[in-house]
């Protein structure tokens, strides 16, 4: 039997108001890949914070055994010396420096007055050449994409000589392409002895990388399932996680009428914002009806979010030219603020960059796409407002102790309920939901996809943006499929599957 190389006893972590983590216990062997999972908001990430010395010893209640030694890491670097190294959601890399620059960033190679810089580069390198990561270690963050980030902070994690490496959502931005080297990676280095902790929603490459998944719930364990004699299945998992059977993944839409169309865009195209002679929407037709929701599939790069928020209010891109008709006759829509007061709503796939303040709270950030609707002469009506969040607060089942509470401190899944409840007070006629579920647990999404089913109920009009083939399937009316800038598929619900998606998008690549 392998050694227990972590043992978290009885961690008990309370913020104000809310009690993350009551008695969780954790064993993790040494050369196992162990996963968490959970809903948003279930206490994964604070349990991996306490773990790493994010929340420092005295903070919480319980211990933590490392190697059978009591530790107790006042930071970061505490943790860090004992091989232990956190892989956050949010990269932590900074964009105008080098990749070499940061892997050794805190760690930097030489003496204490100057670096040594062909050092610096040339084990930046080796532990490129490790991760399999084909890029000069002089290159800038800025010049390398998301999945490549990713190899960059695990090579940083490298260069402190980790024994214990864990990663909170590490494929949350990743294509399906790049998951996957990412996935083989950690099995790689499992060969090599490492031992692993990886945080998920993705319950696919949770049950093909993890060798054993603990579920919590609510801020307490609840099981751990090994591999070798559980059942690993997505079903199983879900049970535990949400404490009940959850036999369909989408909920059924019933005698909803499909209208007349109500939105469409003719013809439209939009250059690169950067680089000017870029086409990145090219000659796009699209429409939707009222009381349908429309998918649109493609891969990482197809142009989705270009065409959403270039529509919107031209938010994106240059050049843009094309015509688009509400209700059957043309608008132009300049501005968001145009978008906005023509009943079109744009739900951002960034909802913390782009979507919320996330040092506000939720009550402001329920009500400011529209803030006219609450205010008389440019002064807003506090108990207005209130209770304007309140109700969606209830009516979308947000989880927070008070409309007061700053949005940057909710789970995902909460997060995106008061991003939708921000958008659905500004009574929209069409609302394009880009990656609406990205980063969420599956209990959330369903309650997002109850969300979506009540506003075509309604008479609204939804265009869905999602990388995940199963979602849009399930979710959708009917299915556009973008690559390269060009819708090249228009498929019905009775007639898509994952098969002739992936064909239309091939077919088109290879110009047939």
């Amino acid at each position: 039997m392998a050694e227990i190389i972590l043992e978290m006893r009885n961690i008990t972590k309370e913020f104000p108001g809310v009690k993350a983590l009551d008695n969780v216990n954790l064993q993790v062997e040494e050369g196992e890949i162990h996963a968490l999972v959970g809903e948003n908001g279930a206490g994964k990430s604070t349990l991996m914070n306490v773990l790493s010395g994010v929340y420092p010893y005295g903070s919480y209640d319980g211990d933590i055994v490392y190697k059978g030694e009591v530790c107790n890491f006042k930071e970061i670097k505490d943790s860090e010396k004992k091989g232990i190294v956190i892989i956050h959601q949010e990269l932590a890399l900074v964009p105008y420096m080098s990749i070499g620059e940061n892997i050794f960033l805190g760690n930097e190679q030489g003496k204490k007055m100057a670096i040594d810089w062909n050092k610096t580069y040339s084990d930046a390198e080796g532990l490129l050449e490790v991760v399999g990561l084909q890029e000069s270690s002089q290159t800038l963050i800025k010049d390398i994409g998301v999945g490549k980030q990713q190899l960059v902070e695990i090579a940083k994690a490298l260069s402190k000589r980790v024994k214990l490496l864990i990663l909170d959502e590490p494929t949350a931005s990743l294509n399906e392409q790049e998951s996957q080297k990412l996935l083989d990676l950690l099995l790689e280095f499992k060969k090599k002895g490492m031992t692993s902790i990886i945080i998920s929603h993705k319950l696919n490459e949770i049950s093909y990388v993890a060798d054993k998944i603990t579920i919590i719930r609510d801020g307490s364990t609840i099981e751990t399932l090994d591999k070798k004699v559980d059942d690993f299945s997505e079903e199983r998992i879900i049970k535990g996680m949400v404490g009940r059977d959850l036999t369909n993944r989408f909920p059924a839409r019933e005698n909803i009428e499909i209208g007349d169309v109500c939105f469409e865009v003719k013809n439209w195209n939009v250059y690169h914002e950067q680089f000017s002679q870029r086409k990145v929407v090219d000659n796009v037709s699209i429409n939707v009806r009222k009381g349908e929701v429309v998918g649109i599939s493609g891969l990482m790069g197809a142009g989705r979010t270009e065409l959403a928020m270039s529509v919107f209010g031209k938010s994106y891109g240059t050049n843009i030219n094309g015509q688009i008709f509400i209700n059957g006759k043309e608008v132009k829509l300049n501005t968001v603020k145009d978008a906005i007061y023509n009943k079109l709503a744009y739900v951002s796939e960034d909802r913390k960059g782009n979507g919320l303040i996330l040092s506000n709270p939720i009550r402001v950030n329920t009500t400011m796409a529209r803030m006219d609707k609450i205010s008389k002469h440019n002064v807003i009506n506090k108990d207005e407002e209130v209770k304007v969040a309140e109700e969606y607060k209830q009516k979308l089942k947000t989880k927070c102790p008070s409309i007061e509470q700053n949005v940057g401190n909710l789970s995902g899944g909460n997060q995106q309920k008061v991003l939708l409840s921000k958008w659905m007070f500004a009574d929209p006629d069409v609302l394009i939901l880009d990656e609406p579920t990205r980063g969420i647990d599956v209990g959330a999404k369903y309650e997002i996809y109850c969300i979506i089913n009540n506003l075509v109920a309604a008479g609204k009009s939804v265009i869905m943006i999602s990388s995940e083939l199963p979602e849009v399937l399930g979710m959708s009316d009917r299915i556009y499929v973008m690559n390269e800038g060009k819708i090249v598929g228009e498929l019905n619900k009775e007639e898509a599957d994952q098969e002739l998606i992936m064909s239309c998008i091939l077919k088109s690549s290879q110009g047939v």
